[in-house]
């Protein structure tokens, strides 16, 4: 299975840059722009990766991003991601990126936008894995703050395909960002946002019919409303799952709690995915592979799995077709015969 899953074409639509970092790169860029970090070596990083709940992970990974400084920086943490990802045949990456965490602290939004994109760029070029770079707002901040990086963004319109909203859920509902969301609706940008994870299925019905996101990352407590259930099935709403994420975060105490196979079964537009995969212990392979142990799928349910992450993507028409027939194309090449000699 762990070939099988190595070889499966597939996209990957719920991952945060920032969430890449590995605490290698991390110690090295400290080095690197002369930052102080409160730990002695990478092992004492790794030690750290350890989370009692979500809030215990966003500190770490806040104070993990203040090592990125300039456009070098953000180049090389998205190429070492692509890295990792042309081995795991990956074909298309959606990926979030936070400029609040990074204009807070004084680096300016080109910095981080132009150090990614340069990257993002010899990814396709070097690997041929294609993009779709999602701005996502902040939510324990402000919805006027969420507003002011949306006009930051401008300059940058043509990099940005779409808007999502993520950090802490419990508190800060989807409801709070209606004008920004209904702002960037005016302006053409695809919009998702994180429900569902810790927060309640209300959320998720927020972010459906008050920001009209196209996508709901996480949403996994969707099935504490079965109307919620139907109309994610009847609506085709992909639900961006993070099964490795869920787990370290003790949304689910172990992977054979999780729903994702029971939301399958629902026939729900379900797709897998890393999130963070630096620190949650696994990239998106990992993810395939941790699900398909804790429920003994079979390859059939797998590729269903990895269809889902193509049809729930932002790739035009045309473009998904060419993706399923290399799933197709794969399925075809291990049942084939093997030649005679």
């Amino acid at each position: 299975m762990r070939d099988f899953i190595a070889g499966l074409p597939k996209a990957e639509l719920h991952l945060h840059i920032e969430g890449t970092l590995e605490p290698e790169l991390m110690f090295s860029l400290a080095q690197r722009n002369n930052i102080k970090l409160p730990y002695e070596s990478v092992e004492d990083i790794r030690r750290a990766y350890e989370f009692s709940d979500l809030q215990s992970f966003l500190d770490i990974y806040y104070q993990g991003a203040a090592v990125l400084v300039n456009e070098r920086d953000f180049h090389d943490l998205t190429f070492a991601y692509f890295e990792k990802l042309q081995r795991q045949n990956v074909r298309h990456v959606e990926m979030f990126f936070d400029p609040q965490t990074h204009t807070g602290r004084g680096i300016e939004f080109d910095t981080v936008i132009k150090g990614i994109q340069s990257a993002l760029d010899e990814a396709q070029q070097r690997f041929g894995i294609s993009s779709v770079l999602i701005m996502c707002f902040l939510r324990h901040l402000s919805a006027e703050a969420a507003m002011e990086t949306l006009a930051q963004a401008t300059p940058f319109r043509h990099l940005i395909d779409g808007v999502g909203l993520d950090s802490g859920e419990l508190g800060n509902p989807p409801e709070k960002f209606i004008e920004v969301f209904t702002r960037a609706h005016e302006q053409g940008y695809h919009c998702v946002a994180h429900a569902g994870e810790e927060g309640p299925a209300e959320y998720i019905w927020q972010a459906l019919k008050q920001l009209k996101v196209e996508r709901i990352d996480h949403g996994v407590r969707c099935d504490e409303d079965p109307a919620l259930v139907s109309y994610l099935r009847e609506e085709r709403i992909p639900l961006t799952v993070c099964p490795l994420s869920n787990t370290a975060l003790k949304v689910y105490s172990n992977m054979a709690e999780h729903n994702i196979v029971k939301l399958l079964d629902e026939g729900l537009l379900v797709n897998i995915n890393s999130d963070d995969p630096a620190y949650f212990g696994g990239h998106l392979n990992d993810n395939y592979l941790a699900v398909q142990r804790a429920f003994n799928l079979d390859e059939a349910v797998l590729v269903q799995l990895a269809r889902h992450s193509f049809e729930g993507s932002f790739l035009r028409d045309s473009e998904k077709r060419i993706h399923l027939k290399e799933i197709d194309d794969y399925l075809q090449r291990l049942s084939a015969p093997p030649l005679d000699n």
